[in-house]
């Protein structure tokens, strides 16, 4: 197959899901009604709860989904080759992922916009809550950790994103006053902001801030520098009122993202590229086993449980009018999805543009790519922008810009998201301490700094990355739960969502059950042990579900 009729096949899917399957979803099952007062409006405070235009809500949601996810995800999964990934990616989009998103939107202004773990309680009792929420600022406080380590090392590899990456914050400063205070022409700032974003990436494409000249003036190891850095500036950023920094500069964020995604799309379709990788690679050297670990290995793109905190935690504070959940929620995830095919397109045929075996020495082996993801990307990518004239070395700097303005946008989201849990506990449990935003944004990005430093060079996060994939997605099935639970006590249509819950709930225990183990049978006794609470928490969580709806609800 060509990398047109990849491109083809997907967005043919997307139309039919967009044009018909979310439509189902809004009128049949959700029954949208734009005469509901939402909870932007309902409990405005121009802080969290900012009814916001759909267009520019669209672009935080979307950049907030996205991060680095659908990027270095599909780019290892090629591995077992183009065609699994691709059938994950696009259908698991359709008719799985963008269903998340969408229904946990809506669960959440259903309920005051409040977040998913905090509307179980509602449903399945205040153990299930209490356990729900736990998970959920457990796995934020992994991404905090991950993302600054990531972050950090992407500043120190790519030394000409540096610049473009911390110009963006003043633009959005200035952007988000301009049409909130101002009320200047949208669409005209739009225009002008980008090309400023652009002026910065060739500025910092002349100028690179390398590692060495940041050690001679500050005398810290360039890693750690930028590590602290950006838990200062991610306490900063998930204070302020959103429409301040954090929603302008998504919006941002996602006009750059758009204008890649056309580059590298046009650049598939004039170059037409041969598909250097296989269509299923069923046994690649090292790899753990397709089933079920393709579908965690792609977790943002065709689905991620993280995506539920964004819906329920951000996004549905903003939500001016009901119908526009459609637009955000399910229309974010594709756009969110059609990240991953080009990602897909770039390391399987776009690097036959860079060289036609360049795709077989990074794919050699599980280990081999594990290290070089986000090298195949760049690479592909570079190669599908630069066969439309464009200088590789540029487009290089494009690309890998990208990726950190991305991998940034998930953390500042991310604590964010644990403050508001933070909130949300303090209100419940009457704790002055986590009620304030300030002190629950301390607590929240100092315990991701204590999970970062707990090993040496900022690495802390990874001792509990190998089952992030897993728990990911597990949140994802809980997530589903809830909006379930949600339809079944309104007397609505479940079956669109109760299909995707039991197929990742089978998927997600299955690969949860196999971390244990294989981590049991390696000794590795810290793993062992958190992948068996996480699986007991899981079994608590159903089961007290199942018992709500055995019992009926109150």
């Amino acid at each position: 197959m060509s990398a047109i009729e990849i491109i083809l096949f997907a967005f043919l899917m997307y139309a039919m899901g967009y044009l018909l399957y979310s439509r189902y979803l809004s009128k049949k099952v959700f029954s949208l009604d734009d005469s509901r007062k939402t909870p932007a409006w309902e409990l405005r405070d121009d802080v969290d709860y900012v009814p916001t235009n759909r267009w520019i809500l669209l672009g935080h949601h979307f950049t907030s989904i996205t991060g680095a996810g659908p990027i270095i995800g599909p780019a290892i999964a090629v591995i077992w080759g183009w065609l699994p990934a691709l059938l994950w990616v696009v259908l698991g989009a359709v008719f799985i992922g963008a269903v998340h998103d969408f229904s946990a939107l809506v669960t959440s202004i259903r309920h005051k916009g409040k977040s998913i773990g905090t509307i179980l309680g509602n449903y399945a009792g205040e153990k299930a809550r209490i356990v729900f929420l736990l998970l959920i600022l457990a796995l934020a406080i992994l991404v905090n950790a991950v993302f600054a380590y990531v972050i950090a090392l992407l500043f120190t590899k790519f030394p000409a994103s540096v610049i473009p990456a911390w110009s963006i914050v003043p633009l959005a400063v200035i952007f988000g006053y301009s049409v909130y205070r101002f009320r200047v022409n949208f669409v005209l700032l739009s225009i002008v902001f980008l090309l400023l974003l652009y002026i910065s990436v060739f500025v910092g494409n002349s100028f690179p801030v390398y590692p060495d000249i940041l050690k001679n003036l500050t005398g810290i190891d360039p890693l750690i520098f930028w590590i602290f850095i950006l838990f200062l500036y991610t306490f900063f950023a998930s204070s302020l009122p959103v429409w301040v920094l954090l929603q302008p500069r998504d919006f941002l964020n996602g006009l750059q993202l758009i204008v890649l995604l056309v580059l590298m799309y046009v650049g598939a379709l004039v170059a037409d590229p041969v598909v250097s990788a296989p269509a299923i690679n069923i046994d690649p050297e090292g790899a753990p086993s397709i089933f079920p670990f393709l579908f965690i290995t792609i977790a943002c793109g065709a689905l991620s449980g993280f995506h539920a905190l964004v819906s329920s935690g951000t996004t549905s504070k903003q939500l001016s009018k009901e119908s526009d959940a459609r637009t955000v929620g399910y229309l974010g995830f594709l756009g969110e999805s059609s990240l991953a095919v080009i990602v897909i397109v770039a390391c399987t045929a776009g690097l036959s543009l860079v060289s036609y075996d360049r795709y077989s020495e990074l794919y050699s082996s599980w280990d081999s790519i594990k290290k070089s993801s986000i090298p195949a990307v760049v690479e592909g990518g570079a190669g599908l922008i630069s066969s439309l004239g464009i200088d590789y070395g540029l487009s290089q700097t494009l690309i890998a810009t990208l990726i950190v303005l991305f991998a940034a946008t998930t953390m500042d989201t991310s604590v964010r998201i644990q403050r508001y849990i933070l909130n949300e506990l303090g209100h419940i449990y009457d704790l002055k301490l986590l009620r304030n935003p300030w002190s629950a944004s301390l607590i929240a990005v100092l315990t991701s700094m204590v999970l970062v430093f707990s090993k040496e060079e900022g690495k802390g996060g990874f001792l509990f990355w190998p089952i992030f994939g897993a728990a990911n997605q597990l949140l994802a099935a809980l997530a589903l739960l809830v909006s379930f639970l949600y339809l079944r006590s309104e007397r609505k249509p479940t079956l669109a969502i109760l299909i995707p819950f039991m197929l990742v709930l089978i998927i997600t225990s299955s690969a949860m059950f196999l971390n244990f183990l294989n981590n049991t049978l390696k000794k590795d006794i810290l793993l062992a042990t958190v992948s068996f609470i996480i699986l007991t928490l899981e079994v608590v969580i159903i089961l007290e579900s199942i018992r709500v709806v055995k019992n009926g609800y109150k």
